[in-house]
């Protein structure tokens, strides 16, 4: 009997291996409590798994519509809604960051000392809206540890999803830090997301979620995608992980998650929960060129765009990059406007297509966007750090060996 996914040139028996070999190597084991994986192609769903509990402590199953913290899976988001407004002439990419934040226009960086006694130098050039865009900016993430700057934020909490503070607030303590690097010289994954989702708001002269909400995830069908979980669907949320020193352990309980409130820090840069298919919706989006479901979004240059690699020089992101983390592990990619872009297929060794566009969270989460092939591919779990294991690279494997036909 033909299936749905042999008709999408995919094979059906292939796509179940992988969730008996998530099931196997990481539920039975312990090592992940549950997941959802879900896999599309030419417009339609191929294959949906769903494997383990979303809440192990109460021992209750994962289902297909649980909601999951995609943390950095936020960006790409908050990036697109950027460029919904550089397509309205209300920004320019190579516009100066200070012309929309005055008070960061003196922003040295950073050349010795610690906090309240730093020492900088000038930058040799001003940041740029698409240093923020690209992770160029010269910002950081105090989890990096690795600096004086680093520690600064861990200090001030910038950044953090559960913090103190807004937006606003936030903007007011990064004009008080030297930047890492000189704008455009070098990569570091950052709060530069964080201060999109700010400047989203600042220029539509509309909230910042409430500009996702309106332009974004209504009309896309979005439905289950927030910065907080509503109390009729509490349920759903399930329970994160974190892989500790004694293995596996409870890092957030759904039953009084801070996901149950609305926070006062709105994190452009980590703070959604969603649902595989509401990403979905988001990526078939993608993939259609900024289209869906007879409604466009973004034009197809600007998601050509996006999906271009940004770095200077055309360099991969592993010959820039200063962080001691990110969400992209693997050689032969570059960046574009809030998505990692494979640039060189071999050197990833693992089944990837020139241009696909991917990101992760630090619970775990993945996805990518293949273009070439017409699929998506959407991994769910609650599992911090994202660099417990090597699913991902696995997963890229398992999804390409099902294929029964290649659009290549």
């Amino acid at each position: 009997m033909t299936t749905k996914a042999d008709a999408l040139g995919l094979s059906a028996e292939r796509l179940r291996y992988i969730d008996r070999f998530v099931q196997e190597k990481y539920v039975d084991s312990g090592r992940l409590k549950g997941a959802v994986i879900l896999v599309a192609r030419r417009g339609e769903v191929a294959h949906l798994g769903v494997v383990g509990q979303m809440d192990a402590e109460r021992g209750r199953p994962m289902t297909a519509d649980t909601l999951f913290r995609i943390y950095s899976m936020t960006k790409p988001i908050t990036s697109l809604a950027f460029m919904m407004l550089v397509e309205q002439g209300l920004v320019a990419l190579d516009d100066p960051v200070h012309r929309y934040i005055p008070e960061w226009k003196n922003l040295g960086v950073y050349d010795g000392g610690f906090m309240e006694t730093f020492r900088t130098r000038p930058v040799e050039r001003p940041m740029l809206i698409v240093d923020l865009l690209r992770h160029t900016s010269g910002l950081t993430y105090g989890f990096q540890q690795r600096t004086n700057v680093d520690a600064a934020y861990r200090k001030l909490k910038i950044g953090e999803i559960e913090k103190a503070g807004t937006l606003d607030t936030m903007i007011a303590d990064l004009a008080t830090l030297p930047l890492e690097f000189s704008p455009g010289t070098a990569w570091n994954y950052s709060v530069s997301t964080d201060v999109l989702g700010y400047l989203v708001g600042k220029i539509s002269g509309m909230p910042f979620e409430q500009f996702l909400k309106t332009h974004l995830f209504d009309p896309l069908g979005m439905t289950d995608t927030g910065f907080s979980v509503p109390p009729s669907e509490a349920s759903r949320l399930a329970a994160c992980y974190t892989l500790g020193p004694k293995g596996v352990e409870l890092q957030d309980d759904p039953t009084d998650s801070p996901y149950l409130s609305h926070p006062d820090f709105v994190s452009g840069g980590g703070g959604l929960v969603s649902t595989a298919s509401d990403y979905l919706r988001f990526c078939q989006m993608v993939l259609n060129e900024g289209e869906l479901d007879g409604r466009r979004y973004v034009s197809p240059k600007t998601i050509h765009l996006m999906g271009a690699n940004h770095l200077p020089g055309g360099k991969e992101l592993a010959a820039m990059s200063t962080s001691m983390f990110s969400e992209a592990a693997y050689a032969g990619l570059g960046f574009g406007l809030g998505f990692s872009t494979t640039i060189d297929p071999a050197a990833t060794l693992i089944p990837a297509s020139w241009g696909d566009l991917s990101w992760g969270g630090a619970a775990s989460t993945a996805f990518w966007i293949d273009p070439a092939e017409e699929l998506v591919a959407i991994f769910m779990t609650q599992l911090l750090p994202s660099s417990a294991y090597p699913i991902r690279r696995q997963l890229r494997t398992l999804v390409y060996s099902a294929f029964t036909e290649s659009d290549l």
